[in-house]
């Protein structure tokens, strides 16, 4: 017997593991200080396990800002230096580096971006055990972005928030500053 037909006679009909389902997509126009996501309306699904987040051109009002990534715990959000991260970054200019820490108030969504014409910054980031209330939140993160020249960097990592609670809300906003420009777009993984 197929895969698929195994597949199909197993579960009682077809199983799209993997697939991605829209939850909320927001874009920014205007400089705004900050965009959530939250269970409470609509823009956040607590159902799934691991979620995909993608970040599209990025520009932040303040020179060299990161757009930052918090989560709500229980409908609070986390700002204290609890999170953790670690990345690597590089450049076709051949500039190499890691960036990490074990205690900051975020973790990241974008690198640093300038905010001269044609920076720009994108990320996806996998998000996982969010609404497990007795596992730590884990992130994986790329990025690519532009500087005014324009050199292309890219970096990837990884961060957890390693307290065990239910994230019910993602709040994206820059280091410092607000933001000009974003689109942003959440995603659950079906799991059944």
């Amino acid at each position: 017997m197929p895969l698929g037909a195994a597949r199909f006679g197993l579960l009682g009909g077809v199983a799209d593991l993997g697939k991605l389902e829209l939850i909320s997509t927001q874009t920014i126009t205007t400089t705004t200080s900050f965009m959530d996501f939250k269970e409470s309306d609509g823009t956040f699904d607590t159902s799934y396990n691991v979620h995909f987040l993608t970040v599209n051109n990025f520009k932040p009002a303040t020179d060299g800002a990161n757009l930052m990534m918090r989560f709500y715990e229980s409908g609070v959000l986390e700002t204290a230096s609890v999170y953790q991260f670690a990345y690597q970054y590089g450049s076709v200019t051949g500039v190499f580096g890691e960036s990490k820490t074990t205690s900051i108030g975020y973790l990241r969504a974008t690198p640093g971006i300038g905010n001269f014409g044609r920076e720009v910054g994108h990320s996806y980031s996998y998000l996982y055990n969010l609404s497990d209330s007795a596992k730590y939140s884990f992130q994986t993160f790329h990025s690519s972005y532009t500087n005014q020249t324009p050199d292309t960097f890219f970096m990837f990592g990884s961060g957890v928030l390693p307290q065990t609670s239910t994230v019910d809300g993602i709040r994206l906003q820059p280091t410092t500053g607000d933001i000009d420009e974003v689109s942003v777009s959440l995603y659950g993984i079906a799991e059944s």
